[in-house]
């Protein structure tokens, strides 16, 4: 495969500013650790922003929709067709990531990264809210060839980077809406993770139990037909969607800008789990916001060593558990800007 040239991702590891943070966090007015993982939090957003006043501008959140070829084999208890009418959704302001966005003035855009539909003969064609960065009318179907060519894979890449080039904020949210995803998530995972196909799917959408004894068959396929492929960009080209492969080039820019990424649920964990491989280093800049019941996903947090924010039984994607998890983020910021510390308020500190 063609060599991706990926951005260069800068090392957040400072002792100087590390030991700063923590003395700034421990002298506040509480006792030592007593605000558990919010001191965490703060310490790691001081890290990431490489300031003692870790601070969160414009906030943007990209839901990134395609399509999967896959999903002709029954791998999804919704038909194709949804994919398009969530997006319409969307821009209509009438989903879950909406309504989260809005309540916490996050703005929101959605990429096209190659849904089935051409909305050049839509009302939607020139919404505000719809970035078009299609790469193809949906991937490939994985069980007879790989799901992206070497050309379309880069693409992918590729325009997930200029998304995020140009994009204001300093914090990201990488969601997404493809039906089928949950497969291609799951065939990341075993290739990438070494990870028994079996342990990686779940229900996605709603499958009964038959439903997901044959999404395991089909999947399990699929990783015989691609067993040579390995390397990270070979993987994702065989067995990943492009709005996996377009989030996976937006995370991966956006840590190489040193941006705080907020990651949702099992298909971002998936996307960032490809950009980790890609470039060791973007998982410093990632923030885990809540724990998916979808199988796979344990073991993604596992691969990242990552411990969530929340675990909420969700298994939504679009973002919504970031979005759900936000305000946490502004708080770890306001604790370390605002909070007093005990010389601040002429307090005795604890006896040493």
């Amino acid at each position: 495969m063609t060599i991706f040239t990926v951005p260069v991702i800068p090392n957040i590891e400072n002792n100087e500013l590390r030991q700063q943070l923590q003395q700034i966090i421990d002298l506040k007015t509480k006792p030592l650790g007593a605000l558990g993982r919010l001191e965490e939090l703060a310490l790691q957003l001081g890290m990431i922003q490489g300031s003692i006043t870790p601070k969160i501008e414009q906030p943007k959140i990209r839901v990134f929709a395609a399509d999967h070829g896959l999903t002709k084999h029954g791998t999804s208890a919704f038909p194709s067709a949804v994919t398009a009418q969530m997006v319409y959704n969307f821009l209509q302001g009438g989903a879950a990531i909406n309504v989260l966005a809005r309540q916490h003035n996050i703005e929101l855009k959605v990429v096209d990264a190659g849904v089935d539909t051409d909305f050049d003969d839509s009302p939607f064609k020139d919404h505000p809210q719809l970035l078009d960065y299609k790469v193809r009318l949906a991937s490939r179907d994985a069980l007879t060839e790989p799901a992206m060519t070497e050309t379309e894979c880069l693409a992918a890449l590729e325009n997930g980077m200029s998304v995020v080039k140009n994009m204001a904020g300093n914090l990201l949210i990488v969601g997404e809406m493809g039906i089928g995803n949950t497969s291609a998530a799951s065939l990341l995972l075993a290739r990438l993770g070494d990870v028994p196909i079996r342990d990686c799917i779940g229900r996605g959408t709603g499958l009964d139990d038959a439903g997901l004894a044959h999404k395991q068959h089909i999947l399990t396929q699929v990783l015989e037909r691609h067993s040579q492929a390995q390397a990270p960009l070979n993987v994702l080209a065989a067995l990943g969607g492009l709005e996996i492969a377009m989030m996976a080039g937006a995370l991966l820019q956006a840590a190489s800008e040193r941006r705080i990424l907020l990651i949702d649920g099992f298909i971002a964990s998936s996307a960032l789990l490809v950009a980790e491989r890609l470039a060791p280093g973007v998982a410093q800049y990632a923030i885990f916001a809540h724990h998916s019941v979808e199988p796979g996903h344990a073991h993604l947090l596992k691969l990242l060593n990552a411990e969530p924010l929340l675990n909420m039984g969700m298994r939504l994607g679009e973002g919504s558990g970031a979005a759900l998890a936000y305000p946490i983020l502004q708080s770890a910021c306001a604790i370390i800007n605002e909070m007093a510390s005990f010389s601040d308020a002429g307090i005795s500190e604890q006896s040493k």
